[in-house]
């Protein structure tokens, strides 16, 4: 092989979630991940910091599409508004030819509670950041940080839905139903 070959990263992500199917998480090794993908282990860490990174990799890229979105938005844009851009704003993270490889990443994060573990501590930065985000903007701290768990909840709504067996909708239209639902049920409370 090469010293370089295209899509290096995909190849990587692509034999780690094969082996972690196969072997289960725990029991899959780094070498075993760039023997498969064909590359040295020095080429993995030079995309991943370790083996949960090919999983959660994307926690940078999803903040700052939020933080723009967010930045971005209208003056005029009310709370909700401003998270309905975020949530648009992310959903080229999630095109729908990579859903069946985010499925499967999913089935092996609910398989093992360290990595769901996981998944919950990097919602919660994002969240952090989209809070800091419409800090920015202006709102107070605690309407702030109470928009960005709302836009949270539909971030995760959106995405359990976009991930369902009998999806074929795409991910920003869950996204936005979901947002819709929870502004209709909190001025329900009123």
């Amino acid at each position: 092989m090469g010293r370089w070959e295209p899509n290096t990263r995909q190849r990587l992500e692509l034999a780690a979630l094969e082996l972690f199917a196969e072997r289960g998480y725990e029991s899959t090794t780094v070498a075993e991940i760039t023997e498969r993908a064909g590359v040295t282990k020095r080429t993995f860490f030079r995309y991943f910091a370790d083996k949960r990174e090919v999983l959660f990799s994307g926690q940078e890229a999803l903040s700052q599409l939020f933080t723009d979105a967010i930045e971005g938005a209208p003056e005029s844009a009310t709370p909700i508004e401003v998270m309905a851009a975020g949530l648009d704003a992310v959903s080229v993270l999630f095109p729908p030819e990579r859903l069946e490889l985010v499925r499967r990443r999913q089935a092996i994060i609910a398989a093992n509670t360290d990595l769901q573990e996981r998944e919950l501590l990097k919602l919660a930065t994002v969240t952090t950041v989209m809070a800091a985000a419409l800090g920015e903007r202006g709102l107070p701290g605690p309407v702030a940080r109470l928009t960005a768990e709302v836009g949270s909840l539909a971030f995760t709504t959106g995405f359990a839905r976009w991930i369902a067996p009998d999806n074929n909708r795409p991910y920003a239209e869950l996204a936005r139903e979901a947002l819709e639902e929870l502004r209709v049920a909190s001025a329900a409370l009123s």
